[in-house]
Formats: C-alpha cells, sequence, structure tokens
C-alpha cells in the first residue's frame, strides 16, 4: 500500500512539474496572461513621463512626443527646453560612464510657444522597451555630470495623417467653400477660398474680412500676413478636409493685439478645380 501510494505520488509531482498546476498542456508552452498586443505600426502622439521637473518635455509640446512604431519597434522623439541637454543614455548613469557605451545625440528642434515666438532647442529620438512601464534614461549636460531618471511612456494615440485616409484632393489648385467659427462672430472670411495641393499638401489662401490680423498659428506654425489690402490674407497648411482645423488669429484691432481662437472646415464637395 505504500509503494502504491509513494508511486501515486511520484507521479503527481512530474505532472506538476511539466504542465505546471491546473494549467491546459495544450501545444507545452506556458502562457503570459500579462503580454499586450504590439502597438500597431505607425506614427502616434504620445505622452512623456519623468521623474524630474529639471527633466521634460518642451511646454509647447504639452507634455507629448511622437511615438514612431516600425516593425514592431518603438521610438518616442521629444523636444527638451533648451540645448542645455548634451547626451542621454537608455540604462543608469553608472552605465553611461563605461567604455563603449551608446549615447543618443541631439537633434536640432524648433519649437513655436503660444505667443508665436520660435526657439531651437535640443530634441531626441529615445528607444521604448514598453508602454506604460517605468525605464532608465540618464542624462548628461554642460556641466558635465550625468543623472539618473525614470520615465514612462503612455497613452498612444494614432495621428490623423496615420489613421483613415481621408478626403484627398489630386495636385492642382481649386475654389473650396470653407466655414469659420469661433471668435465673437464679428469676423468673417472669403468663401470660396483657394485650395492650393502640390505633392499632396494643402496649403489655402484665406482672407478676412479685417486687416486688423497680423499672424495666424495652425498646428504651431506661425503664418504671418501677406496682404492688408481688402483685408488680411494669409496661407495657411490645412491637413485635412471636412475636419475642423483649429487656428489662431491675432488681432491688432483692439487696444492691444488678441489672439482668439477659430476653427476652419473646408468642404470637399465643394471643390471645383480654379481654371
Amino acid at each position: 500500500m505504500k509503494r502504491t501510494l509513494t508511486l501515486m505520488l511520484t507521479a503527481l509531482l512530474l505532472c506538476t512539474l511539466l504542465f505546471g498546476c491546473g494549467q491546459k498542456s495544450g501545444d507545452g508552452d506556458p502562457q503570459d496572461t500579462n503580454t499586450e498586443p504590439a502597438l500597431a505600426d505607425g506614427v502616434y502622439t504620445a505622452e512623456f513621463n519623468t521623474d524630474s521637473s529639471m527633466f521634460h518635455v518642451n511646454e509647447a509640446c504639452e507634455g507629448k512626443g511622437t511615438l514612431t512604431v516600425e516593425n514592431g519597434q518603438m521610438t518616442i522623439h521629444i523636444s527638451l527646453p533648451s540645448k542645455s541637454i548634451l547626451n542621454l543614455f537608455c540604462g543608469t548613469a553608472e552605465d553611461a560612464q563605461k567604455d563603449g557605451a551608446s549615447l543618443l545625440q541631439p537633434t536640432t528642434d524648433t519649437v513655436t510657444y503660444s505667443d508665436g515666438l520660435s526657439e531651437e532647442v535640443n530634441g531626441f529620438d529615445i528607444p521604448v522597451p514598453a508602454l506604460d512601464e517605468e525605464f532608465d534614461v540618464a542624462i548628461i549636460g554642460t556641466k558635465g555630470k550625468w543623472y539618473d531618471h525614470k520615465v514612462s511612456v503612455t497613452d498612444p494615440v494614432l495621428k490623423e495623417e496615420d489613421a483613415a485616409p481621408a478626403e484627398t484632393l489630386a495636385d492642382g489648385t481649386y475654389t473650396i467653400a470653407v466655414t469659420l467659427e469661433g471668435g465673437s462672430g464679428k469676423a468673417s472670411i472669403q468663401s470660396p477660398c483657394t485650395l492650393t495641393v502640390a505633392n499632396g499638401k494643402m496649403t489655402a489662401t484665406i482672407v478676412w474680412s479685417s486687416s486688423h490680423y497680423d499672424y495666424m498659428l495652425v498646428d504651431g506654425e506661425r503664418c504671418d500676413v501677406l496682404s492688408t489690402e481688402n483685408g488680411s490674407t494669409f496661407e495657411i497648411p490645412v491637413a485635412a478636409l471636412d475636419t475642423p482645423l483649429a487656428v489662431v488669429g491675432d488681432t491688432t484691432a483692439m487696444s492691444t493685439p488678441h489672439e482668439i481662437d477659430y476653427t476652419l472646415t473646408f468642404d470637399s464637395s465643394s471643390a471645383e478645380v480654379n481654371g
């Protein structure tokens, strides 16, 4: 009896070691229930989080970077507040100082602030091992000392140009109806306007009813007025048709200049070849 019990216990132990407690044999490989599906290839905006007020994304970027996924490999590009950080290292400060350490080299980025001013700063392309998980990044500045930091990348959102294809037009010049919303309702724009498409990129000529607009901000890009005769004339980039485009118009009609938020919507169904 004891011999039979011993054999049964031995068999049970072997079974547990081979297949695991309560696991289906399947193909014989353990299943990792924590594995998340890889992010699809594309370009995203994503939050770049750090543990320090001294190492963070430029304020013009609102805490975000550009996350590129290619063949399942993720890299985020961030623009920093200045050029004071010279190199980054994916790992600890100790490892960054070892022979053969591969340092990340800066790029020169131009950022545009809400007041329309632009500045050149250092940017970096940082490999991202996983989303929503902290990883080590060391930095070195102009003082020549390495510092350890923890960072994470969260909340990726597919950029519109990488999302479902929007209505597009062949290269050429068109007239197209445009709708203005926002502001006090006193200003208006000419509609239809002229839309130029070159190499797939769209540019609209916008003419305001007032001659007091001196610049517009579109997707962080400042567009200065081209003419103030018979209104204020601008050429602005258009990311997509049939989608509200957020713009800012700066007016000098008041005692001090004021930036006013508007949206422009270009109606693709109204587009006609110009000439």
